[in-house]
């Protein structure tokens, strides 16, 4: 009898630990927690040294992009959730790039000068921001396993208000980039013309393993608290999809591009994501540009690819001379 209270005991003592410790991780990389609004002399910009050099060009971006004519739409996601999002108009005819920021980012902060650029290709923008962020409903990020079920809504929604004939290029940058990758394993209607993945990662499980290993954790040990805090606190999971393993189906055009010096997600995810790519597809590096830095430190480069790429979209080429 002791024998069994005993070993009642040792495993009541482990599944509470368990929990704990995967309530832990599932805090610490889905949680979103409280947002602190940006007032409007206040600007959301990336930590880390690497963005210092690119601060005042990003406050540039956000400046103009405030003051810019924009209408603002809301949808529900799948789950009952509010997502909000901002349109740019450059011309009612013209192709729509609907954008996805990265993980704990928002709209404002990681994709305000994709409206410049967009605007110098001729074409329009919606910024939205992705569930749990910015003005998004939602307190669980999953790393694009819920996000990509809300980028089919922002198609449709696309599609019912622009009309039957509307293009739209699905645009991401990191978390983002793997968010439209991902939503590429379903069917997606024509409208949907193509993909820009901008440093996103291979798979949701890797790049976690990836921190994790950074933090000094045996990241074999530690992932499966995560995924079992992912099931048991944020309700998914986070092995459901990966990037990788949409690009092996993907039929839409993808365009990848990647800093060769990012440290947070390595350049060479991208190529391996190309490389499983069964769909049209151009990868292009940029060297000395770090994490989502690529259209900063070379834009003409940048925009130059997609001038080159518009034709596989099939979407009119903008004049090259514009930013020459």
């Amino acid at each position: 009898m002791i024998f069994l209270w005993i070993t009642f005991s040792v495993v009541l003592f482990l599944i509470i630990l368990t929990v704990i410790i995967s309530y832990y991780c599932y805090k610490k990389a889905f949680h979103a927690g409280k947002r602190i609004a940006v007032t409007p002399e206040e600007y959301s910009l990336p930590p880390g040294k690497i963005y210092e050099p690119f601060h005042d060009t990003m406050i540039t971006w956000t400046k103009e992009t405030r003051i810019m004519p924009h209408k603002e739409f809301s949808i529900k996601s799948f789950d009952g959730l509010t997502l909000r999002g901002k349109y740019y108009e450059c011309d009612p005819e013209a192709p729509i790039e609907l954008m996805f920021h990265g993980y704990r980012g928002s709209a404002e902060r990681d994709l305000c000068g994709g409206i410049q650029r967009c605007f110098t290709l001729g074409r329009n923008v919606l910024l939205v921001d992705q569930r749990a962020s910015g003005k998004s409903d939602g307190r669980v990020i999953t790393f694009g396993i819920n996000e990509r079920k809300d980028c089919l809504r922002w198609i449709d929604f696309m599609i019912e208000h622009f009309g039957e004939d509307v293009k739209i290029i699905l645009t991401g940058i990191s978390m983002g980039a793997a968010t439209v990758m991902m939503a590429t394993e379903y069917d997606l209607p024509h409208n949907v013309v193509g993909v820009l993945a901008d440093c996103g990662y291979t798979s949701p499980k890797e790049i976690i393993m990836k921190v994790i290993s950074e933090m000094g954790l045996p990241p074999k040990l530690a992932y499966p608290f995560v995924k079992t805090g992912a099931r048991l606190f944020g309700h998914f999971n986070v092995d459901e999809s990966s990037p990788i393993k949409a690009m092996e189906s993907c039929n839409v055009p993808v365009i990848f591009i990647h800093g060769e010096a990012d440290d947070y997600v390595p350049c060479d995810m991208s190529r391996r994501n190309f490389e499983a790519c069964k769909a049209p597809k151009k990868l292009v590096t940029i060297p000395q540009a770090g994490h989502g830095l690529s259209y900063l430190v070379d834009p003409e480069r940048y925009l130059n690819v997609l001038i080159e790429f518009a034709p596989v979209y099939g979407i009119p080429v903008a004049d090259s001379n514009k930013f020459r």
